[in-house]
């Protein structure tokens, strides 16, 4: 496949193959695969959606392969979404503008917090994404959170854990209140 695009900066979007796929499952996609076709929504680039394999495969072969089956369809990101919270650890260079991946606007450092502090925040979002999405729903991203030892790589894993919960109903609804909560010890 002659590449015109880098894998890992477009933004990738589900077709009529992938949507059918999710009901079906005619393709026998493995698990991983599958999981990625899950999470696609026309708004993640690959190096965002890479957030939820936790290292347990290779982004740009799953994202060739669902698009070898046309179950995907890839752009290049014209500029950056204005959304509340990015998906996933990766921000865009321009937003970034000599700032690291895991401040977040209103809190205070990393440094000020403790070690009980992290563990709160830790189980929090852990105990939201399984209250309110559903067990084993998101067991990569509860394997990332669970992992994050540092307030500062529980600020990089918030960004997948707030865009999971923003792309579902009740999460959505209740990610301001969550929100607020959680930043009182992260």
């Amino acid at each position: 496949m002659s590449e015109t695009f880098d894998l890992t900066t477009a933004v990738y979007a589900k077709t009529a193959v992938g949507q059918q796929e999710i009901q079906t499952r005619s393709l026998g996609l493995s698990p991983l695969v599958r999981r990625i076709l899950v999470v696609i929504d026309g708004k993640r680039s690959g190096s965002e959606l890479a957030a939820f394999l936790s290292g347990s495969g290779d982004i740009e072969e799953i994202l060739a392969q669902l698009l070898t089956l046309d179950c995907v369809e890839a752009q290049v990101r014209a500029k950056p979404m204005a959304s509340p919270a990015p998906a996933a650890a990766a921000v865009p260079a321009n937003e970034a503008a000599g700032s690291s991946s895991s401040e977040i606007p209103g809190l205070p450092s990393a440094d000020s917090r403790s070690a009980k502090d992290n563990e709160m925040a830790r189980n929090f979002m852990i105990n939201s994404i399984n209250s309110i999405i559903g067990q084993n729903m998101r067991i990569s991203l509860v394997h990332d959170i669970f992992h994050a030892e540092t307030t500062e790589q529980l600020r990089v894993v918030y960004h997948a854990w707030a865009s999971s919960m923003s792309n579902h109903g009740m999460g959505a609804k209740r990610l301001p209140e969550l929100r607020e909560k959680l930043f009182k010890v992260l």
